[in-house]
């Protein structure tokens, strides 16, 4: 059964920073494409940042020189850190899974980010 689990969302300031965090479970870690993506209310589902398994990394024009996504392979686990955030990044933040071989990627639940003063 495969899971991915975010923690990490929360409210904070304009100009703050957040790590999101997404533990995966039931999958091969080391090789499978990880990503975010977010959805503000009434949009749709945007990438934010993706890594591949061997850590070449791809960013929205929204995140580059603010957002860096990285991945520990021994833990499992894709982060997001996210710098100078701003109320435009307001969303519900997604951990993705691309598993090799497989059509559909894999989903987690989503936190909320609030950008606000």
């Amino acid at each position: 059964q495969v899971q991915l689990v975010e923690s990490g969302g929360g409210l904070v300031q304009p100009g703050g920073s957040l790590r999101l965090s997404c533990k995966a479970s039931g999958i091969i870690f080391s090789i499978t494409v990880m990503g975010w993506y977010r959805q503000a209310p009434g949009k749709q589902r945007e990438l934010v940042a993706r890594i591949t398994s061997g850590s070449r990394t791809n960013y929205a024009d929204s995140a580059k020189g603010r957002f860096t996504i990285s991945r520990d392979n021994a833990k499992n686990t894709v982060y997001l850190q996210m710098n100078s955030l701003k109320p435009e990044d307001t969303a519900v933040y997604y951990c993705n899974a691309e598993v090799p071989g497989r059509r559909d990627p894999f989903w987690g639940q989503g936190t909320q980010v609030t950008v606000s003063s």
